[in-house]
């Protein structure tokens, strides 16, 4: 059976210099995905999430909508960003590698992730197993075709290149329903 993504206990964050000095950072509070977790043999692991665009929120409604603008995300045309599995591999007992495509715009590009396993709870209250996992990950925005930028007076740049992510991810395998007679 499938692992579904918990979201009231999952988070994706994000994090970009602005004016080569402050840190900004936001979330995304919509998305969705699909694990099948193959706990004995990962290697036939896969996964896919989706985030929904428009539901960026960096706590300031005037840069929320323009990073939601045609600028950046452009979510009026792109309202999805995906990231999808390709191959999963074990490193330890707690540590795997994810090879997979990061989709932003239409544009994918292969992004690896050390993914750190945050254990497996058997049975939770409503009788559902549940497992965590994280990773961290910085990328170009660039490379994703996100270049919109403004040259400051003092030299640099307004929004810095590099994105940092984190996600903090619970994931739930819903208890078997009995077949009903």
């Amino acid at each position: 059976m499938a692992w579904q993504i918990d979201p009231i206990h999952t988070q994706i964050e994000f994090a970009a210099k602005y004016m080569m000095a402050t840190t900004v950072k936001g979330q995304f509070k919509k998305f969705s995905g699909v694990f099948n977790f193959d706990e004995k043999n990962p290697a036939n692991s896969d996964f896919e999430v989706t985030i929904e665009t428009a539901s960026l929120d960096s706590g300031n409604d005037y840069r929320d909508g323009h990073l939601k603008s045609a600028d950046f995300f452009d979510v009026e045309h792109y309202p999805t960003i995906t990231y999808k599995s390709k191959k999963v591999q074990k490193i330890d007992d707690t540590h795997y590698l994810v090879t997979g495509d990061l989709t932003i715009r239409n544009v994918t590009q292969e992004l690896p992730l050390k993914i750190t396993y945050g254990g497996l709870i058997p049975k939770d209250m409503r009788g559902n197993r549940r497992t965590m996992f994280s990773t961290k990950a910085s990328i170009s925005r660039k490379k994703w075709g996100l270049t919109w930028n403004l040259a400051l007076e003092t030299g640099g740049w307004l929004v810095g290149d590099k994105i940092n992510i984190g996600i903090e991810a619970h994931v739930v395998e819903p208890a078997a329903v009995p077949a009903q007679a």
